[in-house]
């Protein structure tokens, strides 16, 4: 097809839509002239963005795609016709053939222009209509299969297509008139024009309409019923215009504020689509989209609806106008009613377990038990669990494997610190700077309403006159509560029943009782040095290999230097500090490595006093109890288990009792229940019972700077006392933890787990306990503990008669003591 000058195509209307460049240009060629070309079977498809070519019209455009550029510019210079096709999205950057109209117009590339700022502009022409068949090919450019698009002719001689006709021609000159932007030179142009099809398709590319309403005139085969849809459209826009002008004809008074912003608004509006930013409009448009694919509750969705009216009554400048905005993107990002689907394969789960995380027995086979039935039931309120136990223990990580092993979101929450209530529940959207609580951001983030969610350092939170944000997590965590959660900037119940919520903890001590009562209390011990030895195995020093950029041939440790590691330069229930000894050594290696010095890859226990320095603790410190009156005790710390030593000694007084060591109330009433049950038993143990009145009696418990607290110490000083005024040794390798009474009974304390690791550090061979804490012995794997001899006491004579040798010390003080 030959290439064809348009006719007076510098007389043009002026468009009043989104391009800025679109100036269709007048061309008298009749679409009924260039039709009798013929149509190839191909053509190269050009996608417009914002815009639709009529045939017979000659419009420019700036071209910004690389693939339209190369296509004009091809179809310049070859002389040949392209497709002009509209998108079904303005939006799309580069549009698919699903994404086109499949009615287009056939077009001549007149000119192709290269402007003074880097644009290429391009006038083309419209020629006839045609139909997108199928896909031939997407690169360079798309090319589709095409056939001709048939026209219903009228007929011209009709009186009523001439009224038509006329109408159509009428209007558009006075829309020309009452238009006070558009030149008079356009009415002029429209009254030369005779084609009533030229003077249709030239009137539909220059009238004020969306690319879609125009895209319906482009397809509507009857030609008398486009022309009627366009005499509609023509009435719509002189009622408009006119309506206007007598708007503007009865208020001649000078623009208030409001109306004045209100123009430069809408100034503000075009500036902004020219700089392509989104305007009030489109923002409000893509919220209607997004939320009409959203699954939610009937009443949140008519709470959206509702206020999304308010944003649109709401002036863009105005400061809530980007508060309103933020509030309705928070309703649309939450996942409500969004949940994941559960892995309920328990193999499956019990691998990851393993995998993750060496020994926890008990947290495994509570969430294996959660699995199965949640499998079972299949609708499940998710537990509360509270995980406790000193730091390093993997309390935190163990919420990752959870999540992976049930094959859900993971998402976490650090409450250390946090001391205003508005951080769980959110500020009031009132307030300047509001914000959703945590929760809600947290569920926001995982982008699911079943995650599992690590509520971390849960004995950490405080409060003050901000508010109590553990009474605010009463609801969170209270499964007969949490499926309608009110967040106060959220303004709607959300449900969280289905979140699988898991918090931390070192101690329970400071935890809100009515909290506590809501979770379900799992202790996470500390780690046996077998254990710990399994964890750097497979865990710690590959982690710390590929931290460093090591391989598995330049460092390994054998158990034998890893029990080094442990007992010399750790004292911790975790495994946090041996981690860090570990990389270390691995650093240590590594610089060896980077500066081609010798070194041993399978690391030596010379090697580790080389790189670590001289051992930091000596257990052999704790085992004299040579002189009477100093006993071993267990105690239980924030970081795990530590052996406690009671000492005492006697002085001539008056029978005072001294108490040292920064000791707290429950010890100390611990050691004057001690010293009175000692003194009403006195015969039992052979003391004469004049002593307790002849001398001073100072108990000491080392590390002053420490406090120290807790009844677990009433068995330890009591045995010091009975030791120091028998002057009877104390068993060696012997230690003990207890609470004792006024009649003499043992009763049993807590942590004793890692009361018994720290037996074990010190290399304690036996321990007294209570006969009631047998049970918690019994959760310990035999292999830990079958180089420890337990006795199980009920009364204080049995602990004496357990703890105490006959013979006594050597150099021992000239006391009376009853034969």
């Amino acid at each position: 097809m030959s290439k064809k000058e348009p006719f007076d195509f510098n007389i043009g209307l002026p468009v009043i839509n989104e391009d800025t460049e679109f100036f269709p240009l007048l061309s008298q060629q009749d679409e009924d002239e260039m039709s009798n070309a013929d149509l190839p079977e191909t053509l190269a498809i050009l996608p417009l963005r914002n815009t639709v070519l009529f045939p017979g019209v000659v419009i420019p455009i700036t071209v910004g795609r690389d693939k339209s550029i190369k296509l004009v510019k091809e179809a310049y210079k070859g002389s040949d016709v392209i497709g002009v096709v509209s998108q079904t999205n303005m939006s799309i950057e580069d549009p698919s053939f699903d994404e086109l109209h499949k009615i287009g117009t056939v077009a001549s590339v007149i000119k192709v222009l290269q402007m003074p700022d880097g644009n290429t502009t391009v006038i083309i022409q419209g020629m006839q209509r045609f139909k997108l068949i199928e896909l031939i090919e997407t690169e360079p450019y798309i090319k589709a299969k095409v056939e001709r698009f048939v026209e219903l002719k009228p007929k011209t001689n009709s009186k009523e297509f001439k009224a038509l006709i006329s109408s159509i021609k009428e209007l558009a000159l006075q829309i020309i008139n009452l238009s006070p932007n558009l030149p008079s030179e356009a009415g002029i142009a429209i009254k030369n024009i005779e084609s009533p099809t030229f003077l249709v398709n030239f009137i539909s590319s220059n009238l004020a309409l969306d690319t879609e309403s125009k895209q319906n005139l482009l397809e509507t085969k009857d030609f008398v019923k486009r022309a009627k849809m366009l005499l509609e459209h023509l009435t719509t826009e002189i009622q408009m215009l006119e309506l206007k002008n007598q708007i503007q004809n009865k208020v001649r008074v000078d623009l208030d504020k409001q109306q004045r912003d209100y123009f430069l608004n809408q100034q503000l509006k075009t500036i902004q689509e020219e700089l392509g930013g989104n305007s009030p409009d489109l923002e409000i448009e893509e919220l209607n989209l997004r939320a009409k694919s959203k699954k939610w509750p009937e009443d949140v969705n008519k709470h959206f609806t509702k206020e999304l009216e308010k944003l649109m009554r709401i002036n863009p400048a105005a400061a809530d106008y980007s508060i309103q905005l933020n509030y309705l993107e928070l309703l649309l990002d939450l996942p409500w009613r969004h949940y994941t689907k559960d892995n309920f394969d328990l193999n499956r789960a019990v691998k990851i377990l393993d995998k993750d995380h060496y020994g926890l027995d008990k947290v495994k086979q509570r969430i294996i038990e959660y699995l199965a039935v949640l499998k079972l039931k299949n609708d499940m309120k998710a537990p509360i669990l509270c995980l406790v136990g000193p730091p390093g223990v993997g309390k935190t990580s163990l919420g990752k494997s959870i999540a992976k092993a049930l094959g859900r979101k993971y998402t976490r929450m650090a409450l250390g610190g946090i001391h205003d209530e508005a951080e769980i529940r959110g500020h009031r959207k009132t307030y300047i700077g509001a914000m959703p609580g945590r929760i809600i951001q947290s569920i926001k983030k995982a982008g699911s309403s079943n995650p599992v969610f690590v509520l971390d350092e849960i004995d950490k939170i405080g409060s003050d006159f901000k508010g109590d944000p553990s009474s605010a997590l009463l609801e969170v965590l209270d499964p007969e509560q949490n499926t309608n959660f009110y967040d106060h900037y959220v303004e709607m119940e959300y449900d969280l029943s289905k979140v699988m919520f898991i918090a931390t903890a070192n101690s329970l001590n400071s935890i809100q009782p009515a909290l506590l009562d809501r979770m379900e209390i799992i202790e996470v011990n500390g780690y046996t040095i077998e254990e710990k030895i399994e964890i750097a195995k497979k865990h710690l020093l590959p982690k710390q290999r590929e931290m460093h950029g090591l391989k598995v041939k330049d460092v390994a440790l054998k158990p034998k230097v890893t029990e080094k590691i442990i007992e010399e330069y750790t004292r911790e229930s975790g495994v946090r500090g041996l981690e860090k000894r570990i990389g270390s050594i691995v650093r240590g290696i590594a610089t060896r490595i980077v500066m081609e010095k010798p070194y041993n890859a399978s690391v030596t226990e010379a090697d580790v006093e080389e790189i670590l320095g001289a051992p930091i603790f000596d257990k052999d410190l704790y085992e004299n109890n040579e002189v009477a009156g100093i006993v071993t005790g267990l105690a239980w710390t924030s970081v795990g288990g530590d052996i406690l030593f009671i000492e005492s000694s006697l002085s001539p007084g008056k029978g005072k009792l001294m108490l040292t060591g920064n000791l707290g109330d429950v010890m100390k009433e611990s050691a004057s229940i001690a010293m009175a049950y000692l003194r009403s038993n006195s015969e039992l143990f052979g003391i004469d019972y004049k002593l307790f009145d002849q001398w001073d009696v100072n108990i000491h418990v080392p590390a002053g700077a420490t406090p120290k607290d807790g009844p677990s110490a009433g068995i330890t000083m009591l045995t010091a006392l009975t030791s120091l005024f028998t002057q009877r040794k104390v068993k060696e390798k012997l230690a003990m933890t207890g609470e004792i009474t006024l009649r003499g009974r043992v009763l049993p304390v807590g942590g004793i787990k890692e009361k018994i690791l720290a037996a074990k550090r010190a290399n304690i061979k036996e321990i007294i306990l209570s006969k009631s804490n047998k049970k918690d012995i019994l959760e310990i794997k035999e292999d830990y503990i079958k180089d420890l001899k337990f006795h199980y006491v009920s009364e204080m004579s049995e602990v004496i008669e357990l703890a105490l040798l006959d013979k006594k010390v050597k150099n021992a003080k000239n006391l009376v003591v009853v034969a």
